[in-house]
């Protein structure tokens, strides 16, 4: 499997980082959203990402199938914006993270196309004070681990900067 892994913080320009990575291909794009608007400050931040995407953007919204997804997104480059959202859905939804995992890792084994995973890197902050925000923190940074070790690339992104961690830029 061939995709890249684009990490970072909370407003560190990591979709913006990735959506540039995609536009490097032809377009149509595939833009796999798994947000979900469940606030009005939520609903700000999607509506801030779609301003940025124009009509050669294809959107599918996949709060939990993203192998599904994938899939529909056949052979056009797909960016995935973002895993971590996905990891809260599936947590919220009390679904089987390891099989989820284990789906999305052959979903993205199956595409011949160019992807582009996005996920926040959480676990650089304090200890979270709840065992709810512990287990996702835990969660989310196995979820990295295990992806990052099947990217081909691996970009960090701090103060809107990328930092290649692995594979060529």
């Amino acid at each position: 499997m061939s995709f890249t892994l684009v990490l970072g913080g909370a407003r560190s320009g990591k979709s913006r980082h990735a959506e540039g990575l995609i536009a490097r291909h032809p377009a149509p794009w595939a833009y796999l959203a798994t947000a979900e608007a469940w606030d009005a400050e939520m609903r700000a931040r999607i509506a801030e990402h779609q301003a940025r995407r124009d009509s050669r953007w294809q959107t599918l919204n996949t709060p939990l199938d993203l192998p599904a997804a994938l899939a529909e997104a056949g052979p056009r480059p797909a960016l995935v914006d973002c895993l971590t959202l996905w990891l809260t859905n599936l947590m919220l939804g009390e679904h089987d993270i390891p099989a989820a995992t284990d789906a999305l890792e052959a979903a993205l084994a199956a595409r011949a196309a160019p992807t582009v995973l996005v996920a926040s890197e959480v676990g650089l902050g304090i200890v979270p004070e709840n065992a709810l925000a512990r287990r996702f923190r835990d969660a989310a940074g196995v979820l990295n681990q295990r992806l990052a070790a099947r990217a081909a690339r691996v970009h960090f992104v701090a103060a809107g900067l990328p930092l290649v961690l692995k594979g060529e830029p």
